[in-house]
């Protein structure tokens, strides 16, 4: 762990490592609770297959815990979750990267001690990464490749309850590889999105979440 007291200008040395057995989060970011509780989306891919669990820390790293596979690996295929902490805190929805041709979710009614069956979202996956975020104003919101293969485009979905999606902006739709997304909503309210520009640059995407208009439902 190394950590910044001033906005990530500097940082810390090194300190310590994770224990044996936890990973850590696996490419997008972990989420805090409002106990102080650290949930990291984590994954494994080893051996074909790939499976999600989730771990946590009550004490920002001092100790941990691991929940079991929420996947079998095989049936279901996901890893790299993304984490959705909505209205109610005790429901939490992870949306994860799957082989299985869509975007699959969990639900957890209880701030993460259990998880529902894996199942898919309306939302098409070709194997790419994702992300997303839960809005300051309710909404949910996932970046992802709305595409059964390749990866272009690269598009924004909105949803007022983690369930029902619609259409947001087209951040790419020329040919290409547009992936590994990583999206937050800063102090300054704006949603920043990065991601790998045909494995070239990185580029950085500003959306005023005022401006946000939703269109279109996905439907599967």
């Amino acid at each position: 762990m190394m950590s910044s007291s001033d906005a990530g200008k500097t940082w810390s040395p090194p300190q310590g490592r994770l224990p044996e057995g936890i990973l850590g989060p696996i490419k997008d970011k972990p989420v805090m609770l409002a106990d102080g509780t650290l949930l990291c989306g984590s994954s494994t891919e080893g051996t074909g297959a790939w499976r999600v669990h989730i771990e946590k820390t009550r004490d920002l790293g001092k100790t941990w815990s691991t929940s079991t596979p929420l996947n079998d690996g095989r049936t279901i295929g996901a890893i790299q979750p993304t984490i959705l902490v909505h209205h109610d805190p005790d429901s939490i929805q992870i949306l994860c990267r799957a082989r299985q041709g869509k975007i699959y979710e969990s639900w957890s009614k209880d701030a993460g001690q259990t998880w529902s069956e894996m199942l898919p979202t309306p939302l098409p996956n070709p194997n790419s990464g994702i992300d997303a975020v839960q809005l300051r104003d309710g909404r949910s919101l996932v970046v992802y490749n709305h595409t059964p293969r390749g990866r272009s485009p690269l598009n924004v979905a909105v949803s007022e309850d983690g369930k029902s999606w619609k259409t947001g902006p087209a951040l790419e739709t020329e040919p290409g590889e547009y992936s590994y997304p990583a999206v937050i909503q800063a102090s300054d309210g704006l949603i920043h999105i990065t991601y790998t520009w045909k494995r070239e640059k990185v580029r950085h995407v500003m959306i005023d979440p005022a401006k946000l208009t939703a269109g279109a439902e996905i439907r599967p």
